[in-house]
């Protein structure tokens, strides 16, 4: 499983999921402004506002929180400019750091992730240092319950490259322009979509072999998600599940 999947699964566990929902409406709503702003406030015309609205419904967000967003990113109710900005660096142990941010204060948002990469022993990198590494995949988590011949059939049907046993789920990995129509493919096959968005993925593995170095690596990234201005995090770290678990406990 990768370590991104790994960490969110564990989040969901000891639920931080629920407990940060508002934090997490805000951080879409944003997506949704932004993907409005510069594709339009149309759906079936504008895939990124799409696959945004998509991950706002899955997160259980109204729809009248997820019409207004639109509004505000195509001016009918309000404006707020945001910048997108791909922040790079690394936590202990070299684990490779993406980070993923939209915001109206540019200074502001830099000076505070590089405050918590110096203060957690982290560092921030120039731009491309870490980058390189990684290439957006779209990602779609299909219910594990089910049989993996029919998650296949269903998948490669409707256009996926592959899929695999993510722990517990199937992961689904597809060309990020396509998550759409491989979910709503997947959903009309009866089979239950967990998520479906586009990640940075990366094929360099660094392993974590030691709870303390875990528990240092999920420190650092635990930091960068909770500042407002922070869409996602990436990172390249392989920790076993027992590891994993006793550093999330």
């Amino acid at each position: 499983m990768s370590g991104h999947s790994k960490w969110a699964t564990i989040k969901h566990k000891k639920g931080a999921a629920d407990k940060a929902r508002g934090k997490l409406f805000a951080k879409i709503a944003r997506q949704i402004e932004v993907a409005a702003r510069l594709g339009g406030g149309d759906p079936s015309a504008n895939p990124t506002l799409r696959t945004a609205i998509q991950k706002a419904k899955g997160a259980q967000m109204t729809n009248d929180a997820i019409d207004r967003a639109v509004k505000r990113g195509t001016g009918e109710q309000g404006d707020q400019a945001y910048e997108s900005i791909l922040y790079e660096g690394y936590a202990p142990g070299g684990v490779a750091v993406l980070i993923d941010v939209l915001t109206d204060n540019r200074n502001r948002t830099g000076a505070e992730i590089r405050s918590v990469f110096s203060r957690l022993g982290g560092s921030l990198a120039e731009p491309g240092a870490v980058s390189w590494q990684f290439q957006r995949r779209g990602i779609i988590l299909v219910d594990g319950a089910v049989d993996e011949e029919a998650v296949l059939a269903a998948s490669l049907e409707a256009g996926a490259d592959d899929i695999s046993d993510d722990g517990g789920t199937w992961r689904v990995i597809c060309d990020p322009s396509t998550v759409f129509e491989i979910r709503e493919a997947l959903e009309s096959a009866g089979l239950e979509v967990v998520s479906a968005d586009s990640q940075l993925v990366s094929d360099h593995v660094v392993a974590v072999s030691s709870v303390e170095d875990a528990r240092a690596v999920l420190r650092i990234l635990e930091a960068i998600e909770d500042n407002d201005d922070v869409q996602d995090v990436f990172s390249n770290f392989d920790i076993p599940d027992d590891i994993m678990e006793a550093a999330a406990s």
